[in-house]
């Protein structure tokens, strides 16, 4: 797991992988609800490889206020899905803000995504009522994490 800067390839390729997933999933080639992330408001991108260096997956942290973040573009490649890949992001998600005293990660993901449903409730996370930029989304579904 290496944090990397939002252009770099390893990042821009795992946001693109993550992009065709839901283009797929969505049919349509922008389903995200709120504005895109950018290097601008993402706090820190970390990217998973394998021993050979292969970049299988990703997440950030978009920090909301000194409390909390807001977890964005977590992705894992179809072929290491069920490695653990998802689990060891999330996990150093919540060490990255735990070590600057947030409190709280929420975050958004959309009714075709039942995968990531199971996931986020699975590493405790609870669903919430929608807010931010996708409180007004018919296909999002909100979740939390007290850390």
């Amino acid at each position: 797991m290496r944090e990397v800067e939002w252009e770099h390839p390893d990042s821009v390729a795992m946001r693109t992988g993550q992009r065709l997933d839901l283009d797929v999933r969505y049919g349509s080639p922008d389903s995200e609800p709120g504005p895109h992330p950018t290097a601008d408001d993402i706090s820190v991108f970390f990217v998973a490889y394998t021993d050979d260096g292969e970049a299988i997956g990703s997440g950030a942290l978009r920090k909301l206020d000194d409390q909390h973040a807001e977890i964005k573009r977590m992705f894992v490649e179809p072929a290491h899905r069920g490695s653990g890949a998802a689990s060891a992001i999330l996990r150093r998600l919540e060490e990255f803000a735990r070590e600057r005293d947030w409190h709280r990660l929420v975050l958004e993901t959309g009714h075709r995504q039942p995968d990531a449903v199971r996931f986020y409730e699975r590493e405790g996370y609870r669903p919430i009522p929608k807010f931010g930029y996708y409180v007004d989304s018919q296909h999002s579904l909100c979740f939390e994490k007290v850390l």
